[in-house]
């Protein structure tokens, strides 16, 4: 009699532990059954409590990076390709015309920070002034006037071109001068460390410019360039941006798309006015 009492107590206790198991567990690996309802289960208060607290504390500390991101995505999604594409068709990249005269110093925007690579490996970052590291470690010299061609797209190649080749033939002669056509590689896969390499080894190309004193750099930027294009408020990627920088790195002159003969002129004429202020 005793023995089978015993084992009768031992299982309803064996019920009671396995019973308690489920009931404590059913409320965390059921959690997302509740969560359509308006409150979550009594079973869990210290759970929601600390997990809404974290999840606000999170947000608050991330609203501006969020807002950011979100007006980021309305304004790609308002200019992308087909947009870019059909503005092209309507102008041929042409945006606006030529600067016609230097633009004032005290007027002139500060060219934007730009880290740029070149097919040999060695980078540095534009624009070059008296306090780049470059400079102060490297005793480079700086340019009075640097000319930049700025190319987001292989479209805009030939464009560039038309800017940088008269203003070689004019001023190849000069020390005090700079020439840089920067193309911009935003795709992720590319912007990897062993792609890269391999991208830059394949577009070298031959220095056309030995017999000039002036040298044409070839440069890359890889990587995002969303900020750097809304404070050079560039909005079409399928057209090239020209710009001349003074010694200080400001804009002083600036040209779009493919140059027209009088635009030729007035990048040169303003080049030598800006020589000759410096």
């Amino acid at each position: 009699m005793a023995t089978t009492l015993n084992r009768f107590v031992k299982q309803k206790c064996r019920s009671v532990s396995a019973l308690s198991y489920r009931n404590q567990h059913e409320g965390l690996f059921n959690f997302t059954r509740y969560k359509k309802h308006e409150s979550l289960p009594s079973q869990i208060p210290a759970l929601r409590s600390t997990s809404r607290s974290f999840l606000d504390f999170y947000q608050f500390g991330n609203k501006k990076a969020i807002a950011d991101e979100r007006a980021r995505l309305n304004d790609e999604m308002n200019r992308g390709y087909f947009a870019d594409m059909k503005e092209f068709k309507e102008h041929g990249g042409k945006i606006a015309a030529a600067s016609k005269t230097i633009i004032p110093a005290v007027s002139a925007m500060k060219f934007p920070e730009l880290a740029v690579t070149f097919s040999n490996g060695k980078f540095t970052k534009l624009p070059i002034t008296s306090n780049s590291i470059e400079v102060n470690t490297q005793s480079v010299a700086v340019p009075k006037v640097s000319l930049v061609c700025l190319s987001f797209r292989a479209s805009s190649q030939e464009m560039i071109g038309s800017w940088s080749k008269p203003f070689l033939e004019s001023f190849g002669d000069r020390k005090d001068l700079q020439l840089f056509e920067v193309s911009f590689i935003d795709k992720w896969l590319l912007c990897l460390a062993p792609v890269k390499k391999l991208l830059l080894r394949v577009l070298q190309k031959p220095n056309n410019s030995e017999n000039s004193v002036l040298q044409r750099q070839i440069a890359y930027s890889f990587g995002d360039h969303y900020h750097f294009r809304k404070q050079m408020k560039v909005l079409n990627l399928l057209t090239g941006y020209i710009v001349l920088l003074d010694k200080f790195g400001r804009i002083r002159w600036q040209g779009f798309g493919t140059a027209t003969p009088e635009e030729v002129s007035q990048l040169l004429s303003c080049t030598s006015l800006l020589l000759e202020e410096q």
